[in-house]
Parts: C-alpha cells; structure tokens; sequence
C-alpha cells in the first residue's frame, strides 16, 4: 500500500509503472524485466488499474466491461461476478445490454466502481493497482465494492493508493511517501507502533 498526503507521489508511481511517464532514473522490472525494454501493450496485460473515479462511455454495460478486448459475455458475466457487479447488473431492465449514459450519469457511485473492478478483472491482470478505489462512496456502496476488490485481489499483486492508514490495515507492506521519498515503511502494526 502507498499512503501519504496529496503530492507525496503515489499516483506518480503508478503512472511510472503503467509507462504514462518514463523514469528519468532508476529501474522498475515486472517479474525481473525492466518494464521499459516490455512493448506498452504487453505490460498494460499484465497490469489493471481501478480509479477512483472510472471513466465509462455511453454504451451497454457489456461494452464497458468489455472495453475494446476480446472476450466472450460469459467471460464478461464470471468478470462481474467476481466484482461483485453481477447482481444489480442482472436486476436492471435489460441486464448486461443495459444503456449507460455519458459518463454513467444513470448508475450509482458504487455501481460504476464495480463495473471498473469487472473491467480491470477481465483481463487477468497479474499486478491490480488501486487508486483510492473507495474513497467517493458511501458506507453501504463502500461494503459491496470492497467484497468485489477482495474477490478480484485473490491470487494478484495488488498495489493500493490510501490517504489514510485505515483502509490498508490488510498490506503485506505499507510505504509511508512524503514529499516523493519513502518516510516509513512496515506493517500496519509495525507503523502504529
């Protein structure tokens, strides 16, 4: 998990990472491959990212978790299931052929979330980055899109961005930024300590 305040660098990590900037010095591998010697498209396979506020066009829902891939609706259905989106997908008039309108003004904050977690599932990513996945929601929108990142963070990478330690008390490593430089970095209970 990356935590800090606004500015500290945590999104800027993960634009180094999904190569929207080129590091200026150092090296970033995937798997012991410097990322910059991997085609843009090979390593965005290998990487989904989750925003915290995703972007939708108007079209069905199976065109906005499909996204310009290959996939199948039965690939598209076992990806909404697995963001937990499948349910009130399945409860809207036309279910997965259901219109979206521009920037999803007709669906939830939590509703757009899971189709973005079903979207970024959908792909298989090895490495899921999260960029305060949460923060915008409500409690009870909050609860129903944490239980579809915990279904699609099973077997990844996963890295989380977080302004406050709460939300990442479940990290394997906390890193601690300000100012662009790693302050601390631990355990939840290490860092509390």
């Amino acid at each position: 998990a990356l935590v800090g305040p606004s500015g500290a660098g945590k999104s800027t990590i993960f634009s180094l990472l999904l190569r929207f900037v080129i590091a200026q010095e150092g090296t970033i591998t995937l798997d012991g491959r410097d990322i910059t010697k991997i085609r843009a498209s090979e390593l965005r396979k290998h990487l989904a990212l989750v925003p915290q506020q995703p972007t939708v066009f108007s079209g069905t829902i199976e065109d906005a978790i499909r996204f310009g891939r290959d996939a199948t609706t039965q690939d598209i259905v076992e990806a909404a299931k697995l963001a937990n989106a499948h349910g009130f997908i399945n409860n809207l008039r036309n279910g997965y052929s259901s219109r979206i309108e521009e920037r999803g003004a007709n669906l939830s904050g939590g509703q757009l979330q899971r189709i973005a977690i079903a979207r970024a599932a959908l792909g298989n990513p090895s490495v899921l980055l999260l960029d305060e996945a949460t923060s915008a929601l409500d409690a009870e929108a909050e609860e129903a899109v944490q239980l579809g990142l915990r279904q699609a963070m099973k077997g990844r990478t996963v890295l989380v961005i977080a302004h406050r330690l709460s939300t990442v008390q479940e990290a394997d490593q906390i890193i601690v930024l300000e100012k662009g430089l790693i302050a601390q970095q631990g355990t939840h209970n290490e860092l509390i300590q």
